[in-house]
């Protein structure tokens, strides 16, 4: 682990703000997964993208 390092604390700032803005789009805006929308399905793929990216770069230390 990285013991609580800057690059943790970003990794986690970005999580929290990907769960802010998807129950905020979800109970406000009315996004839905599956519904041929084109920002939530662009805002998963990103965040998913950015999760691997941290992943593989955890692994590879």
């Amino acid at each position: 682990m990285n013991g609580g390092s800057g690059g943790g604390r970003l990794s986690t700032a970005i999580g929290i703000v990907a769960a802010l803005v998807a129950v905020v789009g979800t109970q406000l805006l009315g996004w839905e997964w599956g519904s041929g929308q084109t920002v939530p399905t662009v805002i998963g793929v990103v965040v998913a993208g950015v999760a691997v990216a941290v992943a593989l770069n955890r692994v590879a230390r």
